[in-house]
């Protein structure tokens, strides 16, 4: 193939484009500011099973096929990065009352494995997080999951993609997108919440999220080895260990473009991390960031041939960390064999 453009610079878009470029293809990213949206703000969770609920098992199954191609994609990315991209290994549920513990419950049933998902004793999630708050209702553990560190796995994919000869135009593209404009034999969108405006028929909408970062002092207790996840009356919380600190997050509400964080929101989510890991306190507040996920209708990510030379790889809402390895694969697959067959 003489050459493909990627509209998008994300997490998604860059995976992508590296994919292509490692299997011959020349490679022309497109995006004004690379980076700079959901993939900033991420939490950085490789959690399909954690996220498994009730009718959602295609998602399910996309994401646990994913988790098993991120080991390898890390890997091969590691050398690019300039820190440790893995930031946790295991997952451990807290649930606080009742109706918390049936919610785990439900997980367990819609994973309906054990050894990827299972019940803990309070007193073993107690000891296996050092400084977890001791009433706890429920536990539960995902010992197979990962965390990554979002920031650094964008700059180290930037650096692969240099690397394997991508071009990066930090140029805009006019919407909609005519794929007449671009170079190349193939258009790929992979524009998270700009998709909307680039490829509307698709049906791409924003749903907005905050997370707050904190920053372990001199005297605080070090950050958990596992991400700890919680249910707290009915509210879902997360901490994702970084290198000095955590990331909390997250809040999540349709019909809001504005990335004002809003504060009545961020004060119930450091509550309830603080109900879970009381040592939270101690930290430091480093930021408060609200993004915009790039949600579809059906919940699943688009990765389908559109026409015309266009193609589509977006509307991964809450998973883009999580499937940009699977995505890279089946979007280089689609294009470069020019498959029919639409990926969703």
């Amino acid at each position: 193939m003489n050459g493909v453009s990627v509209v998008g610079g994300g997490t998604v878009g860059l995976s992508v484009a590296w994919s292509l470029a490692r299997r011959g293809a020349a490679v022309t990213v497109f995006d004004p500011e690379p980076g700079c949206g959901a993939s900033w703000v991420a939490g950085g969770m490789i959690a399909p099973y954690s996220e498994a609920w009730p009718g959602e098992q295609e998602l399910s199954e996309l994401g646990a096929r994913s988790l098993r191609l991120w080991e390898g994609f890390a890997r091969d990315l590691q050398s690019y990065a300039d820190g440790p991209l893995v930031t946790a290994r295991g997952t451990v549920w807290l649930a606080v009352d009742d109706g918390d513990a049936q919610d785990l419950a439900t997980i367990a049933a819609a994973v309906n494995d054990e050894a990827l998902f299972s019940a803990l004793r309070p007193s073993e999630a107690v000891r296996a997080v050092a400084g977890a708050a001791p009433r706890i209702r429920a536990a539960a553990q995902a010992p197979t999951e990962i965390a990554v560190d979002n920031r650094l796995v964008h700059r180290a994919l930037l650096a692969a993609c240099a690397d394997t000869g991508v071009q990066l135009r930090e140029q805009a593209v006019p919407a909609p997108i005519d794929p007449r404009t671009l170079p190349g034999e193939a258009v790929i969108v992979c524009a998270g919440t700009d998709s909307a405006s680039l490829v509307p028929q698709l049906g791409i909408r924003p749903v907005k999220g905050e997370v707050v970062r904190l920053r372990r002092g001199p005297s605080c207790l070090p950050p958990p080895t596992v991400t700890v996840r919680a249910r707290v009356h009915g509210r879902q919380v997360y901490v994702v260990p970084r290198s000095d600190g955590v990331v909390v997050g997250a809040t999540q509400y349709e019909d809001d473009r504005n990335l004002t964080p809003r504060i009545g929101p961020v004060v119930d989510l450091l509550d309830d991390a603080f109900t879970v890991l009381p040592f939270l306190r101690e930290y430091d507040l480093i930021e408060v960031i609200a993004g915009l996920r790039p949600a579809s209708p059906d919940n699943l990510p688009v990765i389908a041939p559109l026409g015309d030379r266009l193609f589509a790889a977006t509307g991964h809402g809450r998973n883009g960390i999580l499937l940009a390895p699977v995505t890279a694969v089946r979007a280089a697959d689609m294009v470069l064999s020019e498959e029919v067959q639409a990926w969703s």
